[in-house]
């Protein structure tokens, strides 16, 4: 069984979706660590009540982002984690994780990408009067939400919609969209023979030596 950690900063409703998903068998998976960059964030609670690990840390405690991706690399190795799925987390990924976890890093953003990447995405469609917005699952790499796509869905601006009513059918789009890509591609990862954690790691320190 494939081992998650999920980061995120927030309310974590992504990350409640993955959890609920796992438990309901809808996704053959262990979400075996919570990184969060935020100590008070809400999806703290979240893992806290699932008996989830947690890793907390603030970033202005470390020199740089270099140094507190080194800390949670050695967090997921401790962990034995296979795949990291970026849930809300509000911080570009790293050269030090990008390196640990090539093509094993993973995010969901509320937008048909390339449209509206970065914050706010949803508010952006908004406000420029688009008559179909969505959901993107992709790769994660040294860009703002700029790795190859995934998947996709597709979500109607209807003529009676507020943001408020247009952001609910986005998150509900996203907390089955997820689970379900995240459940597609670690089978077919699997299916083509896939390595598993010690398999992964042996090759990234050979890379490294």
């Amino acid at each position: 069984m494939m081992r998650l950690a999920v980061f995120a900063s927030g309310s974590g409703s992504n990350f409640q979706a993955i959890a609920d998903a796992v438990m309901e068998n809808r996704l053959d998976a262990e979400v075996s660590l919570l990184v969060c960059d935020k100590p008070d964030a809400y999806v703290v609670k979240r893992a806290e009540a699932l008996d989830i690990p947690i890793f907390c840390f603030r970033p202005k405690a470390y020199d740089n982002k270099a140094a507190f991706e080194k800390e949670i690399t050695a967090r997921l190795h401790e962990a034995e984690v296979d795949w990291i799925v970026l849930a809300g987390y509000m911080r570009l990924i790293g050269e030090t994780l990008l390196a640990a976890f090539p093509e094993h890093i993973i995010n969901i953003h509320p937008s048909l990408l390339p449209a509206f990447p970065g914050l706010d995405a949803i508010e952006q469609a908004w406000e420029a009067g688009v008559k179909v917005t969505g959901v993107t699952v992709h790769y994660v790499d040294e860009g703002m939400d700029s790795g190859k796509i995934i998947a996709q869905e597709a979500v109607a601006v209807k003529p009676t919609d507020s943001l408020a009513s247009l952001t609910k059918a986005v998150q509900a789009v996203e907390h089955r969209l997820y689970p379900d890509t995240i459940q597609s591609l670690l089978k077919e990862r699997l299916s083509q023979g896939g390595p598993t954690y010690n398999e992964h790691q042996t090759s990234i320190n050979q890379r490294i030596e």
